[in-house]
């Protein structure tokens, strides 16, 4: 399935505007985790807390599975495809990892936030920044790979590719 130029630049720009909105709230919430495990002030400590909380359900987890679902139709709709080059692949496994990470980490989050309210020092709270970088660079990477696109078809992809040299579609423009 092939979109029209119009509805694939539309679904693309809604790809990269996911995509980017996701790796910048990333970035906020790295701002954020830094400042709860690094600050001695323990009222900024507690609002940095319950700001991760925050950012992360109003803006990183819907803009993530936003990226994916995108992702995944704006690729199934280009000649891509979702199967045939390998950076498309590595870039779907890396982001359907960072999501599944993620989810997985927001019972967390919401735990570190629910703390911070309890306790009456916070500071001593673990912080999440190892999970936040690693997620970060996961990002970075499946961004760097749609920029380059680095050569490579896959299995399926070649066989894709087999089909098309023997079977060429008509040129609908071309005159009988």
């Amino acid at each position: 399935m092939t979109m029209s130029p119009r509805v694939r630049k539309a679904v693309l720009t809604t790809h990269i505007a996911t995509s980017v909105g996701w790796l910048g709230a990333v970035a906020v919430y790295i701002g954020l985790d830094v400042t709860a495990v690094t600050s001695s002030d323990v009222e900024l400590v507690r609002v940095a807390y319950l700001a991760m909380e925050m950012i992360t359900y109003t803006a990183v987890v819907p803009l993530a599975l936003a990226a994916v679902l995108i992702g995944i139709i704006n690729a199934l709709g280009t000649p891509w495809g979702l199967f045939r080059h390998y950076w498309v692949l590595t870039k779907l496994l890396l982001t359907l990892l960072a999501a599944t990470v993620l989810l997985i980490e927001t019972r967390t989050i919401s735990q570190l936030a629910d703390a911070a309210l309890r306790v009456s020092d916070p500071r001593d709270q673990p912080g999440t920044l190892p999970h936040s970088i690693g997620g970060f660079i996961v990002l970075l990477t499946a961004t760097i790979l749609s920029v380059y696109k680095p050569r490579g078809v896959t299995r399926y992809g070649w066989h894709q590719q087999q089909k098309q040299r023997l079977n060429p579609m008509p040129d609908p423009t071309a005159t009988p």
